[in-house]
């Protein structure tokens, strides 16, 4: 979601006041979405994700030289990509389009009717279009809850251990409370296939934590901290700030910072006055063996 003017995030922080836990959360974006009260809606995939899909930068770590999953294996089948909190599903109609087989999983079913009428809408739209050579991956819709297991059993069945080669992660941790960010590293480190691969397209890293949200604050410092701790539950002052001093040593089967850049282009919520992106990349893996 965008960062909203200072009349839209009053309505949407007393939105969103006496939500606790994912469950009253999605709730409430379920609110939102059946209001049609969009704000953070931009009608278009995120540049920096087209960017990054059409010319994935060279990786200089040399114990992880791919920094994306190709989209299917050598025995042809093909890679299974998750986006959390898609919304109307653009960036999942995207990775689609490179080959993935792309899942938009929400916990709002009003937005993924919305999802469903953008597919057929704009589906074929040249930004959802597929390169030479390149196989349009299918694309599956699902409602459910983030932190639960029951719609991977319905999608994917037990034989597939419920694991995903690609994952995106935009505007769906700057929707969540602070107090829920142990529990979304945690999901990450269990949904994440050995050799995947977690992008986040970092965002909002320029506003004050104690402006609170959503959006909520996110500079890099909070990935660098969560992400490699997974299901821990780390301190914040008063002011919403991150209490670095009290942190721990990461756990050993945290996720691995690979890379992190700041794209050329992203949404236009991501620059500053001066024209300059404030977004940021990091793509995670787990740690090698």
């Amino acid at each position: 979601m965008s960062t909203p003017t200072p009349d839209v995030r009053t309505q949407l922080v007393s939105h969103f006041s006496t939500a606790t836990g994912s469950t009253a959360h999605g709730q409430k974006w379920d609110e939102l979405y059946q209001a049609n009260f969009l704000p953070w809606d931009k009608g278009f995939p995120s540049p920096a994700l087209v960017d990054l899909l059409s010319s994935p930068p060279p990786s200089t770590n040399p114990a992880y030289p791919n920094l994306l999953p190709s989209p299917s294996s050598a025995t042809g089948k093909r890679k299974k990509a998750l986006v959390p909190g898609c919304g109307k599903g653009y960036d999942v109609l995207l990775l689609a389009a490179h080959g993935y087989d792309a899942y938009g999983l929400e916990i709002s079913a009003n937005a993924l009717k919305e999802a469903k009428k953008v597919e057929g809408e704009k589906g074929n739209e040249e930004v959802y279009s597929t390169r030479k050579g390149v196989e349009r991956g299918a694309v599956t819709w699902v409602v459910g809850d983030f932190f639960e297991d029951g719609f991977l059993r319905d999608v994917l069945g037990e034989a597939e251990q419920g694991k995903f080669d690609l994952i995106y992660d935009y505007t769906f941790l700057s929707a969540l409370p602070p107090v829920m960010r142990s529990a979304w590293s945690r999901r990450f480190n269990e949904l994440l296939a050995p050799e995947g691969r977690l992008i986040c397209l970092e965002f909002p890293t320029y506003k004050p934590a104690s402006t609170g949200g959503p959006p909520w604050a996110l500079p890099p410092k909070i990935y660098m901290a969560h992400l490699p701790r997974p299901g821990e539950e780390l301190s914040y002052g008063e002011d919403g700030e991150l209490l670095e001093e009290k942190i721990g040593e990461p756990s050993r089967n945290g996720l691995v910072r690979i890379a992190h850049w700041q794209p050329e282009r992203t949404h236009e919520i991501g620059y500053d006055a001066d024209g300059k992106v404030t977004d940021w990349i990091s793509a995670w893996a787990h740690p090698q063996v």
